[in-house]
């Protein structure tokens, strides 16, 4: 590979991570604008970036393994992966490691930099990346799959690591090559497997530019490192000395938040962004509609461990109730875009089956009725809604982050239009938290979920929808906890294709697509944006398509620092 490896990507930006969610803060307290942190006294405000939009209520935790709920910043500020992506590129960038390359058809070495220290001063060794991935080993690890095609990963000598497979996946070996956090062994081997997996981690030891200063319930305040690896070896210094990450569970005081300068950067939703830009009251990637770049695509989730949407003609029937185009123009404004019936984004549209898209499933009431109808779901009673086909009552329940006011209204557009069809669907708004732990459990009717979106291939997307074996607790993939054991097979086989076999590609994506839109195990809705307003009372220089501008991504979304967040915070400048 020498120093980049070349990925035959077509997108301007590329993501699988959690989706934006709406979050603030300020006053006084711990990192607060005027406050206190850390060990007393104020922070500078001309050396502290505050941020909000990537916790929602009290930061979880500091394990950078527990990729969904972990404090935003505790993988990419602090733990790190041995390459980044660059989604303008198209290309792996080696960051930990050097260099990496296949030596055959199923070894890959990677040869770390000389000179990475952890935190603490003890060095990082090949020791430590096969410790990291031999983690996956653990059966209620969320990269246990990995393990199912590799078969080794061994330290050589201490900055060479080879990883021996059983099977070659290409693209979804590149996918883990940016996206697996690297820990120190010598710290995390005494751990039981449950505290590796599931710990607090609330003393982060890693080798990133930042360190954990303090914590609240609203905020995580990290400081820099003078001492990190990269401002030598990838001539990059990160510009805020201080990150304060806040989080408030209301859109709106946001806005105020950003109108006072206490805010640098929203990653959330806003009502009314597009006014907001307009009056230059803050910046956005694109001046002018729609305004943010696509970051993933927006799916309602069933569970099909329930019925009826254990039940495809169910499922599609729901589907076709759905009034995107209402959600689109109606809670969006136009800032997002109606998904296709396969979901893929914009930048994954070479690997559509046009024929099969055109045949998916579309607004239709009439078609949702008919398709009830025909699969054996009556209204009874006569009060416009159908039965469970046993006769008994069905009512469902779609849930979404309380807080996430573009989300619950969605839900609200959805409801109504099942109610259009003759479907009982209820809306509920749980703490995010909560929700996050019934949905990993699989308890719940239906979810709006966004969590795998663009990468460097669309292996990702279908590993999100059709992941096996489903685990008692599913944290980051199929929460529908649909089976169907021909399309993961269909999924590995695309995740072996050679990253610059086009053909075989779309070949591979065909047949998934095929089985996709027959069985629905997921509903695509819309594409979300990649929220991003900045002020530039404090901070300059933020990413925008803007002539001489840096093509970054401007979001600290988790996962996102690997694809173009860190290099953002690399490239500010403080306002004269």
């Amino acid at each position: 590979m020498g120093t980049r490896t070349r990925l035959r990507v077509t997108t301007a930006l590329a993501v699988f991570t959690l989706a934006a969610t709406a979050c603030t803060g300020g006053g006084s307290g711990a990192g607060g604008t005027g406050g206190t942190a850390g060990k007393g006294g104020s922070l500078p405000r001309n050396e502290t970036l505050y941020t909000t939009g990537t916790q929602w209520g009290p930061p979880a935790n500091y394990n950078p393994l527990r990729n969904w709920d972990h404090a935003t910043g505790t993988k990419g500020l602090v733990y790190e992966t041995l390459f980044h992506f660059d989604p303008d590129e198209g290309e792996l960038t080696p960051w930990l490691a050097e260099s990496g390359s296949w030596t055959d058809d199923t070894t890959y070495e990677v040869k770390l930099r000389q000179g990475i220290t952890w935190a603490d001063g003890k060095p990082l060794t090949a020791k430590d990346v096969a410790y990291s991935y031999g983690l996956g080993k653990i059966e209620a690890s969320a990269f246990h799959s990995l393990w199912s095609w590799l078969s080794d990963a061994k330290a050589v000598d201490d900055t060479t690591v080879r990883f021996t497979f059983k099977e070659a996946r290409y693209q979804e070996w590149d996918y883990t090559l940016y996206g697996q956090p690297i820990v120190p062994e010598h710290i995390w081997g005494s751990r039981t497997d449950e505290d590796v997996l599931n710990g607090v981690n609330d003393k982060p030891v890693g080798t990133g530019a930042y360190k954990l200063r303090s914590k609240t319930q609203d905020r995580v305040v990290w400081e820099r490192r003078d001492d990190w690896w990269g401002t030598k070896a990838l001539s990059m210094t990160p510009a805020p000395r201080y990150i304060v990450d806040v989080s408030n569970p209301s859109n709106e005081v946001v806005i105020g938040q950003l109108g006072q300068g206490q805010l640098d950067l929203s990653n959330n939703f806003l009502p009314g962004a597009s006014s907001l830009i307009k009056s230059k009251k803050v910046v956005s990637y694109y001046d002018k509609a729609p305004y943010m770049l696509s970051a993933n695509t927006a799916w309602l989730v069933p569970n099909t461990t329930r019925k009826p949407m254990d039940d495809a003609a169910f499922r599609r029937a729901l589907a076709a109730s759905v009034d995107t185009g209402k959600i689109v123009k109606g809670v969006y404004g136009d800032l997002v875009k109606p998904a296709s019936p396969t979901g893929l984004l914009p930048q994954w549209e070479q690997y559509e089956d046009k024929a099969l898209a055109e045949k998916g499933f579309t607004h239709d009431v009439a078609a949702a009725k008919k398709e009830l109808a025909e699969a054996g779901y009556k209204d009874t009673n006569g009060d416009g809604l159908v039965e469970n086909k046993d006769g008994s009552a069905l009512s469902l329940k779609l849930a979404v982050p309380s807080g996430w006011t573009d989300w619950m209204e969605a839900a609200k557009v959805i409801a109504a239009g099942a109610k259009d069809a003759g479907i009982k669907v209820t809306t509920e708004f749980p703490d995010q938290n909560a929700l996050n732990e019934q949905r990993g459990k699989g308890d719940f009717d239906l979810v709006i979920n966004n969590e795998r979106q663009l990468s460097n291939t669309p292996w990702t997307y279908y590993d999100y929808i059709f992941q096996l074996p489903v685990q008692k607790q599913q944290n980051t993939v199929n929460f529908g906890r649909y089976e169907n054991e021909e399309a993961w097979k269909l999924v590995q086989k695309l995740g072996g294709v050679k990253t610059d076999d086009a053909a075989g590609m779309k070949a591979a994506v065909s047949k998934i697509q095929d089985i996709q839109l027959t069985e629905m195990p997921l509903i695509p809705l819309w594409y979300n944006g990649l929220w991003s307003q900045s002020t530039t009372g404090t901070w300059t220089n933020w990413p925008s398509d803007a002539e001489g501008a840096p093509k970054a991504a401007p979001a600290l979304w988790r996962n996102w620092l690997e694809m173009g967040g860190f290099e953002t915070l690399t490239q500010l400048k403080p306002a004269k």
